[in-house]
């Protein structure tokens, strides 16, 4: 198989998950509905092996259990892996995502502002040079408007901020984050210039952590999170 036709297969399997995974998370595949190889290949105008390894993804999310002479069996929510960043995505596209981003939020404030307090503590030379950067990146595509680049030394500034922590555990959240903020972005729940003040916040923190200030990191990480979380609820429903 050559390179290129083997990244065509792979976009055909994600793109087969992706739509089970929706329609699942819509719940138009509700709880307790069951579906069979042989008609996700109808459906979906696929190959066997495609939706074997689609649902194979599946499974391993908690989102459908196979069984012999039963078939693929849809699970209620409480079963599914909600940290999995592409079920993350995957609610955050259909209906209800303004909850999911607050709820996400919530989550967010458990570990983040740790985070950045273990981060003032244990923070590498490179960690502070490149949180540094983040920010000078945020300044600047903020100033052009560019929301996708900024979101993008958004969220490079809250990974390098996550694995500077020095705790696996919590730099596991990156993607989480990540799903997070693209979230609020995609779905044009961000304002379309960034908020000076979150600007401001982020370089607070990345300079907390380089002068080693644990207290100040965490409270201006906090205070990031806040910030975001009253910008949602205070958005217009997008189009």
């Amino acid at each position: 198989m050559t390179t290129s036709s083997g990244g065509a297969v792979r976009r055909l399997h994600q793109s087969v998950r992706d739509a089970l995974g929706r329609d699942i998370v819509s719940g138009e595949l509700p709880t307790g509905a069951v579906l069979t190889l042989e008609g996700i290949q109808a459906t979906y105008d696929v190959s066997r092996p495609i939706a074997r390894e689609a649902v194979r993804v599946l499974q391993a999310m908690g989102m459908v259990t196979t069984r012999r002479r039963v078939g693929i069996t849809v699970l209620p929510r409480q079963e599914w892996n909600l940290f999995d960043p592409l079920v993350i995505r995957w609610r955050l596209d259909g209906e209800g995502r303004r909850e999911q981003l607050l709820s996400l939020s919530e989550l967010r404030r458990g570990f983040e502002p740790i985070a950045a307090r273990l981060a003032a503590e244990r923070a590498e030379p490179e960690h502070h040079g490149a949180l540094a950067q983040a920010v000078v990146d945020m300044v600047v595509h903020a100033s052009a408007g560019d929301l996708e680049a900024y979101l993008d030394a958004d969220t490079t500034f809250h990974r390098v901020l996550l694995n500077a922590c020095g705790n696996e555990m919590l730099a596991a959240f990156g993607d989480l984050v990540a799903e997070l903020l693209a979230g609020r972005t995609h779905h044009h729940l961000m304002p379309d210039t960034p908020n000076p003040t979150a600007i401001e916040l982020h370089e607070k923190v990345a300079l907390s952590i380089r002068n080693g200030d644990p207290a100040g990191a965490e409270e201006a990480m906090r205070a990031i999170i806040d910030e975001a979380a009253e910008a949602l609820a205070s958005a217009d429903d997008p189009p």
